[in-house]
């Protein structure tokens, strides 16, 4: 395909308009490859989120959008999905230039947006569905789902469309009006959504974007009393300070934070298909990844075969232009987490452990990259055992029994997710259910299924989102009690009525 030009400036799109920002502020998008400015991008404040909560309450209250008949509704969710797999090759190629994602992978990330507008549209016609109760011969009560009202989403620079398109999916089929707040350092593909919307023709003000800083923008649609939404996607300690900048207004949450997940390999498992599942997992999406196995645990018997075996795959990752098909790793998304992800190589030096590396090519000294490494001599309690990286770094230790191996992966904050490879599957199954996640896969990759919930336990979240669980978050249950019958009610204060009246003859 000929490469797509970058709009320049990206702008916020609020009430069906794509529109500067109040103030005319702008930041620029820099390039993780060359640290090129790629573009500029519109930086909305409180006045921006202002107006994109008026446009979406108006929508949602006053519009069309509230009172359209489902079938109506679902039309629009079908056509974006088209319309994203129209524009597929466009949108891989934004998200790669932009995170430094490598193209092969975005290109299987992004195609499973459109999947998420199509499964959802389903879910509302087949399984958001009430209950009903027949109580003796008296009453007959049932329940309805309805659209709770203005959706603020919050999303990560990882994996930045599909996971936008994660939670506005749901909350646009289900017949809420949404405000997304992209982060920062990933604008293009959000802006690329804006359009797909625009060209889908909803209604003005049901969906909304306002490019920002999280401590301003952000900020804002949190604190936004006519937001009754906050879905959020991001690091622990940015969902804990939004839960209490939103707590004023009563806002619910659903909350998926950050992860330091195990893999457990016993000595008993399939070790080829192990490694398989361990390199991907850490390496893949640079490790810029919720979910990657940043932490692998080996029974002793088989460490230092299997720990060859990582230097060996390692050593031959192809670390480079995430434009180029062959590339496997690309660089960090920007020069903040960069220094931050290199900034604990230092670290666990400092705590004795030994760092072992691949390699980046010559002539990649402008972009943010750090080759694929493991952490060997670790120690649980170390804190590179113990803190989210969110890099191509894993750390590795080993254990003797199931039972040792299930006390360390538990002894962390976090509980994400867990992945457990063994060829004994009672094994596998009392480990999966020992393993403190709210996520556990056992001989198996990370593979989704969209009709399962997602989410983590401890420190890595609140809630769940996927499948039908969604629909707890993105409606609001209402009961609807029904008399069939004279039923009996009292009546208080009638046999006074009964002796005043008596008295006045």
């Amino acid at each position: 395909m000929t490469k797509p030009t970058i709009k320049d400036p990206v702008q916020l799109y609020i009430g069906g308009e794509f529109r500067s920002a109040h103030k005319g502020n702008t930041f620029e998008n820099k390039s993780p490859y060359t640290q090129e400015t790629l573009n500029v991008v519109a930086e909305g404040r409180s006045e921006d989120i202002d107006l994109a909560v008026k446009a979406a309450r108006d929508a949602f209250r006053n519009g069309a959008w509230g009172s359209m008949k489902v079938n109506e509704r679902l039309s629009y969710i079908y056509k974006i999905a088209d319309l994203i797999d129209k524009n597929i090759e466009e949108i891989a190629y934004l998200e790669s230039i932009d995170t430094g994602l490598p193209i092969k992978q975005t290109k299987k990330m992004t195609s499973r947006a459109a999947s998420n507008f199509r499964f959802y549209a389903e879910m509302v016609k087949n399984r958001m569905v009430g209950e009903a109760y027949k109580v003796d011969d008296e009453f007959l009560n049932y329940t309805v789902q309805k659209p709770v009202g203005v959706a603020g989403l919050i999303t990560p620079w990882n994996a930045p469309f599909m996971l936008e398109t994660w939670k506005i999916a749901p909350a646009l089929a289900t017949g809420n009006t949404v405000i997304l707040k992209p982060a920062e350092w990933s604008p293009l593909t959000a802006n690329k959504l804006a359009e797909i919307v625009d060209q889908a023709g909803l209604p003005e003000g049901v969906f909304n974007i306002v490019h920002g800083f999280g401590e301003t923008a952000g900020a804002s649609l949190v604190a936004h009393p006519d937001v009754q939404l906050i879905s959020f996607t991001g690091e622990t300690t940015t969902g804990s300070e939004i839960m209490r900048n939103g707590a004023a207004s009563l806002k619910r949450f659903s909350m998926e934070l950050g992860g330091k997940s195990p893999i457990i390999v016993f000595d008993d498992a399939d070790i080829e298909r192990a490694l398989d599942a361990c390199v991907w997992g850490i390496f893949s999406f640079n490790g810029e990844r919720c979910t990657a196995n940043s932490r692998l645990f080996l029974q002793e018997s088989i460490a230092d075969r299997f720990i060859e075996q990582l230097k060996e795959r390692v050593s031959n990752i192809i670390v480079g232009d995430p434009s180029d098909m062959k590339t496997e790793v690309g660089p960090l998304i920007h020069t903040e987490h960069f220094n931050r992800v290199k900034h604990y190589l230092d670290i666990a030096t400092e705590e004795g452990a030994e760092v072992y590396q691949g390699t980046v090519p010559s002539g990649l000294e402008n972009g943010y990259f750090v080759p694929p490494t493991l952490l060997l001599n670790v120690k649980n309690e170390m804190r590179v055992a113990q803190e989210e990286i969110f890099g191509p770094v894993l750390a590795v230790m080993t254990f003797t029994s199931e039972e040792e191996a299930v006390h360390m992966a538990n002894d962390i904050r976090y509980g994400l997710a867990g992945y457990v490879w063994t060829n004994d599957m009672k094994k596998g199954h009392r480990v999966a259910e020992a393993v403190e996640a709210g996520m556990l896969w056992v001989n198996s990759q990370n593979v989704r299924d969209l009709r399962i919930p997602f989410g983590g336990s401890k420190f890595s979240g609140i809630g769940r989102e996927g499948g039908h669980y969604a629909f707890e978050f993105y409606t609001e249950m209402k009961v609807i009690h029904v008399s069939t019958a004279e039923h009996h009610i009292p009546q208080f204060g009638k046999a006074n009525l009964a002796s005043s009246t008596a008295t006045q003859k």
